[in-house]
């Protein structure tokens, strides 16, 4: 399930799934098993003979169709087809356990914690929630068949994430082919291509996706990581420009900031493939780049990194591990998305501001991370964290190798930092905006002066 239309496919790779975790197509992370569960009652009545206002050609399938179905019919990720009523029904149980408990959409970021205002947020509504609840506790309901909306007609091409947002890329860049084997193990393909530009680009979107379908199925990340020549004219290592990983959309900049694309660039490609039982020849993996207009010279420049969380990962059987990174810079910057980043173990990660004058600031928190769904969050303009000069970042990752941790593959075995599927992994993704002192002191005032607009606003309507 997810919650937006503006997306018209999945491009993610099962590797974790099933060279990780080894378990069927994780049901546990969706609508788990069928035992025990009968059909649902078929009608406008509920299980105890009294009429419902709930039904599912009504009220529950328009639902589906805005969050749910983009993953759940045939030929897509979703380990069943949530089309019809009678691909539905048998599933009302478990869609009301895991859509109660906020598992579906797989959208991890705390309810109610830190920042909430994130840009295409996947999570459903409470009235949402609470009809799909209602609807199954009245014994899952037809309704009318004619209540029902019209069917979407999905794409069956694979399409960019992006596009239905911002329209198909304006440039793309596409590794050396690689040929994944049917067997063997992890894979690192690190080939570096030109970018084909001819002038100098500032951007404002990237996506990076794996090819379509095998691609997604043997790609555990992709990342293509800018090469700039440095004063001895040698290609050094820049910056990271986007990110792939399982469930990862893509990156959006805000308007006040772009990234700059020099014509002479290049790009490494640092592609990790694990073998899933077939041969994927000529493997190639995509950059999708949407440009600002030409002409066009941001205020600010923004960067992507990743930002390690150091400690020991020396996870005992049965056993828990925390680790923790800083980050502190000399100028203004804003926090503009935030990404954990680990494998099956990686249970919880949060983000913390402390700022000059000692106050401390949870900005984020995902306490049920899962490795099978990657979430960049983007925060909206006015809410992203501007943070002044000498604030310290605070991340923690805390780690879970019990066997309450459905996906550990054997919690009777001792895992470690690496950079293997079956090893761990500790850091953060982060956006950030550079910002001048001047630049930093009028977003400030500009978001103080719409805090006391608003206040003033609600005052007046409750005065009303």
């Amino acid at each position: 399930m997810r919650g937006s239309l503006r997306y018209s496919s999945h491009a993610w790779s099962h590797a974790t799934v099933l060279a990780i975790v080894i378990m069927p197509l994780a049901l546990g992370l969706t609508f788990g098993d069928l035992a025990g569960q009968g059909p649902a009652a078929n009608g406008v009545n509920g299980t105890d003979g009294a009429e419902v206002d709930v039904t599912f050609s009504r009220d529950v399938a328009p639902i589906l169709q805005a969050n749910c179905q983009i993953c759940h019919r045939p030929g897509s990720v979703g380990p069943m087809s949530l089309l019809t009523y009678r691909d539905t029904r048998r599933w009302a149980s478990r869609m009301k356990d895991l859509v109660s408990k906020r598992l579906m959409p797989p959208f991890h970021l705390d309810t109610g914690i830190g920042i909430q205002d994130i840009k295409d947020d996947w999570r459903l509504s409470e009235e949402d929630i609470e009809t799909v609840v209602a609807w199954a506790d009245a014994g899952a309901p037809e309704g009318d068949p004619a209540d029902m909306p019209p069917p979407i007609e999905w794409p069956s091409e694979q399409k960019w994430q992006l596009e239905d947002l911002i329209g198909p890329p304006d440039h793309v860049i596409r590794s050396k082919p690689f040929d994944v084997p049917a067997e063997g193990g992890d894979t690192w393909w690190r080939p570096r291509v030109p970018t084909g530009l001819e002038e100098d680009r500032w951007v404002r979107a990237f996506e990076t996706r794996p090819s379509f379908p095998a691609g997604r199925q043997v790609l555990h990340h992709a990342i293509p990581r800018l090469l700039r020549l440095d004063e001895d004219g040698e290609y050094q290592r820049f910056q990271s420009l986007s990110e792939y990983a399982m469930g990862k959309v893509g990156e959006l900049v805000p308007g006040d900031a772009g990234r700059l694309l020099k014509a002479n660039d290049m790009i490494e490609w640092d592609a990790h493939y694990y073998p899933m039982g077939y041969d994927v020849p000529g493997d190639q993996v995509e950059l999708g780049i949407w440009f600002h207009e030409e002409g066009y010279k941001p205020e600010f420049q923004q960067d992507l990194r990743l930002y390690p969380l150091r400690g020991d990962i020396a996870l005992a059987p049965g056993g828990t591990a925390m680790t923790q990174g800083f980050m502190r810079w000399d100028h203004p910057v804003r926090l503009d998305s935030f990404q954990p980043h680990g494998h099956v173990h990686l249970h919880a990660m949060s983000i913390q501001a402390l700022y000059p004058d000692g106050r401390l600031e949870l900005i984020s928190m995902v306490t049920d991370f899962d490795a099978r769904w990657h979430h960049s969050y983007i925060y909206e303009d006015d809410v992203a964290p501007l943070l002044p000069p000498g604030t310290v970042l605070v991340m923690t990752g805390w780690y879970d190798n019990t066997a309450e941790n459905e996906l550990t593959p054997d919690p009777e075995i001792w895992y470690a930092r690496g950079d293997r599927t079956g090893d761990e992994m500790s850091h953060a993704w982060l956006a950030v905006t550079h910002l001048t002192e001047e630049g930093y002191q009028r977003l400030v005032e500009e978001r103080e002066k719409k805090l006391a607009t608003d206040d003033d606003s609600d005052d007046s309507n409750d005065n009303n």
